[in-house]
Parts: structure tokens; sequence; C-alpha cells
């Protein structure tokens, strides 16, 4: 499978080096002679890792992106687990079994061989924890990327900086469906709240950035005025839901330069995106998370969203047996999200079905107490011992009481149930979401 469209280009802000397609096929040809099997590839935001991403993917070797920071640990046990042909970028000695080859740690003995339509491996959770892996065949990678540049209009005249990291299912996605559509993928490290990365939009005339909800709480912060980047026309989001108000504001901040805001809705289960609110549909479907994808559609089932589309996973895996698995869902996903859809087919998304807690015994939704207190700023809500705790980015005491007794008045429960505290910031995972286990530390 080639990604990589003849008027493609990536470039690496920090070092100006420019991706030649020559790399590319030297990455694919490496793979030649070495041990049949998965790779696992530590990647950073770098013009090698691209290579050896595409070179994967052009080669028929399935490949599995992972954060180049993961703990020694979890990358030796998710080895242990899966037992990959090949690790790339690990540092350090291998475990038993590999062998350090050219840089690379390959497996000594024969790997599980996997399935022939196996692609793209990406991991269920952040630097920590056991994570499933999520199996998405070549032809969903594809499908995904074509059906997003067609819902967006990519154009080879576009160019997009890397706002999020390659390991994370939107950033890879914004790297898949720019190349395909034959546009510029500028590889920035620094993020959005430093200097550089506006440098580099500057310098490459970037026309498109793409964000999850903590990063436009920064933008807003920042004061961002997109009039000052000129070539700058086009906004996405996904990554989770949004604040109403901050669609408004930025819709409006765009719609001042002639721009656009498109809101999205995505999971790493579906490759990346499933749905897309057009900017002309965005004031008359406030709150709603769009319409499927070009190939894709939803429906509901008892509450929950139903996604069908050939961007779907094969399945999860757990194990390295499971990476000889087949297509165990035929295209159907039960997302987990409760939802509902409108007379057009718009959806709107009104909890996630493990999102619960309780208070006294009463089940609470926690992402319906995150949207009561939205308009306190960043905020964040976990449950644990029959209590709710909630944690607001930047408050005092004063606010804290204040928020409690709004929260004790809004569940109608007594406010020795709930706890909450204001917290510097909110612990992020390299993502650019709320890291809830690390707050479920907290409490």
């Amino acid at each position: 499978m080639n990604l990589l469209h003849p008027q493609a280009r990536v470039i690496d802000a920090a070092t100006g080096r420019v991706l030649d397609p020559d790399q590319v096929l030297a990455a694919a040809a490496r793979f030649a002679g070495l041990p049949p099997g998965v790779v696992f590839a530590l990647t950073p935001t770098d013009i090698d890792s691209v290579a050896l991403y595409l070179g994967a993917l052009a080669a028929h070797r399935p490949i599995s992106v992972l954060d180049p920071d993961l703990d020694g640990d979890v990358l030796r046990a998710l080895v242990e687990r899966f037992a990959p042909a090949l690790v790339t970028g690990a540092p350090g000695a291998p475990p038993d079994g590999y062998a350090v080859r050219d840089g690379w740690w390959v497996r000594g003995s024969a790997a599980v061989e996997p399935h022939p339509d196996l692609g793209l491996l990406l991991a269920t959770s952040g630097s920590t924890g056991n994570p499933k892996l999520v199996r998405l065949s070549r032809a969903a990678v594809l499908a995904n990327a074509e059906a997003i540049g067609e819902s967006l209009g990519i154009t080879p005249a576009d160019v997009a900086p890397t706002t999020l990291p390659l390991f994370y299912t939107y950033g890879l996605s914004v790297l898949n469906s720019h190349l395909l559509r034959g546009a510029t993928v500028v590889l920035e490290r620094g993020g959005i709240m430093q200097r550089e990365f506006w440098a580099a939009a500057g310098t490459y005339g970037i026309t498109t950035l793409a964000a999850v909800p903590y990063q436009y709480e920064m933008l807003r912060r920042l004061r961002f005025d997109p009039a000052k980047y000129p070539a700058l026309r086009t906004l996405t989001q996904a990554g989770g839901r949004l604040r109403v108000e901050l669609v408004e504001d930025f819709a409006a901040r765009m719609a001042a330069v002639g721009g656009r805001l498109f809101v999205m809705y995505g999971q790493t289960e579906a490759t990346a995106r499933m749905a897309v609110l057009p900017p002309d549909r965005l004031a008359g479907k406030l709150g709603s998370a769009g319409r499927a994808i070009p190939g894709g559609s939803f429906s509901i089932a008892d509450g929950e969203v139903v996604y069908t589309g050939p961007n779907v996973m094969m399945g999860y895996a757990e194990r390295a047996a499971d990476l000889a698995r087949g297509d165990d869902l035929r295209g159907v996903l039960r997302t987990g999200d409760l939802g509902r859809l409108d007379d057009e087919g718009f959806l709107y998304l009104t909890g996630r079905l493990k999102r619960i807690g309780k208070v006294f015994g009463v089940r609470v939704n926690l992402d319906d107490i995150e949207r009561t207190l939205a308009g306190h700023g960043a905020v964040a809500a976990v449950a644990g011992d029959d209590r709710l705790h909630v944690f607001i980015e930047g408050a005092d005491a004063e606010a804290t009481r204040s928020v409690r007794g709004e929260l004790a008045k809004f569940l109608d429960t007594h406010f020795s149930g709930l706890d909450v505290r204001g917290i510097p910031s909110l612990p992020l995972l390299p993502t650019g979401k709320i890291d809830y286990r690390s707050l479920e530390a907290l409490v």
C-alpha cells in the first residue's frame, strides 16, 4: 500500500530535511530477509520515522507505531505479550530471544505470522497501563485517509503541521490524509505553546491546523488570532467533545478571515474519524458531532452509537496469537458512546457507557458532570469510594466551594458526596487527552 502521492511532501521544521521517496523505498527494502512478522516502531516525529512507517506499509509489513518515550518496562511487557519480529528505535540491550541487528531488535525464533490483511496496530491507551492493540487492515487505513481527504477538501496546496504525536490515531490520520491527497506535512515537535511552532507556521504557510479540545483551551488563552497567519484557513477538531462555547468562538474567529472550522468525531477502533460536521451546517447543528464520513453510516442500538464502514478495525489483539486473526467485526463497531441521530442523520453524543460513577449509590454520568461545569474552565471528573471527585484547573478555594454547591444542587445530593479540588494543570496523555488514571490515583 502506498500512501505517498507523487506531489506530497514531508518537511522537518527543525532541520529543514525533506522526505525523499527513495527513503521510503529503502525502508521497505530493509525488511527483506528479516524474519516475517509485525514491527514495533518507537515513533518520534521525524523524517526517518515517517519513512519507516510508509516503507512498512509499502512492504506489506504490519507496523505498530508506539510512543518513543514509552517506559522501558512497559515496552518489554508489550514485546513479551505480542512477540514482534522486529523492534525499531528501542534503546538498550534487547530482551531474551532478540538480538541487535543494525540498531533494531530482531527476534531469533519464529514470530506469529500476522493475518495478510493486517496493516497497522495502535495502542488503546497512552504510555502507561496494559493496552490492547487495535488491529487495522491496510484497506481500513486507506479508506479512512480517502474519506477524510474528501470530507475536508484536502488538496496539494494544503500545508499541515504536526500538532499531535504520530502514534496517536488523530495525529497519524492527519499525516495519512494529507500525504494521500498530495499535500505537505510539516513535522513540528514543539507544540502550540511554543514560539517555534508559530514561527514554523509562518515560514511554511500552514493552511490547516488540527487540535484536540485541550489544545483549543490553550489557543484561547494564547488569544489565537488567525489573521496573523494569512495562509491558515482551516481548523479541525477531534479527540473528544469541544465545548459549544469554544465551537462558536473558533468558528467566528475563522469566519472573520474567510476560514472554517470542522468538528469531527472518531475512535482508534475506526482507524481515526467517523463523522464530520461541515462548517456550513455548524450554526444550526451546535453540539453535533456531524454526519458519517463517506462510506460510513450510524445507527443507534439501545442508546449506543453503532458505526458501520470500511475503516472499522478487524478487532483487538491482547496477545501474539490474535495477530493472526481475521476480521472479527465485519465493518460494524459498537462504539461504547451513547447518542442520538436527528432526522437529517446528524449525530449527537450524550456520554459513555462506562463513564459512570456513583454518589451515595446513585449512578452519575461523568461526562454530564464535565459538560455541566465546562463554564468554569478545564474540568475533569472521576469516581471512587461512592463519591464524585472533580478537578478544576487553576481554581482557588473560593471557586471550588462555589462549584461544590452548584454541583450538589445539580445532582440533588448532599455536598459531602462531592470532592471538588483546584489543580495547577490537568495531567495529560501524550495525545493531549486528560489522563484520568493519574487523577484516579489522587483520590
